[in-house]
């Protein structure tokens, strides 16, 4: 009987240390090119359901989360980044979304790009 008590307990332990595997960190690249871009693409990473932490580096491109995976995924994160105008390596945004983003966050067009390298962009 000890046994079956012993057994049963290190499956509770188990079952309950798993259930806490539910933060995830995870990065995605997502295409910008100033402050105003890290802004956008930060508030729309944590206004998604499930994103607990979101940085987003202007030099690197690079969106650090971390994510609830019981309630979002890197493919939402991915579409909600297309929706504001940001593209990703697995969505792009449309075009409609990319032309409201402010003129200097035209990341598409070598001169803004050029421009915020120079020092000449937000």
């Amino acid at each position: 009987m000890k046994k079956i008590l012993v057994i049963i307990a290190f499956m509770l332990i188990g079952m309950s240390a798993q259930a806490q595997k539910k933060n995830a960190k995870v990065s995605i690249e997502v295409d910008g090119v100033c402050m105003m871009c890290k802004k956008r693409i930060e508030k729309a990473a944590l206004s998604t359901k499930g994103v607990k932490f979101a940085v987003w580096n202007v030099n690197t491109h690079m969106l650090s989360l971390i994510i609830d995976e019981r309630k979002t995924n890197v493919k939402t994160i991915q579409k909600k980044m297309a929706s504001v105008g940001h593209d990703t390596k697995a969505v792009k945004a449309s075009d409609e979304a990319y032309n409201s983003v402010d003129p200097c966050c035209k990341y598409r067009d070598q001169k803004v790009v050029d421009a915020h390298k120079k020092g000449d962009g937000h």
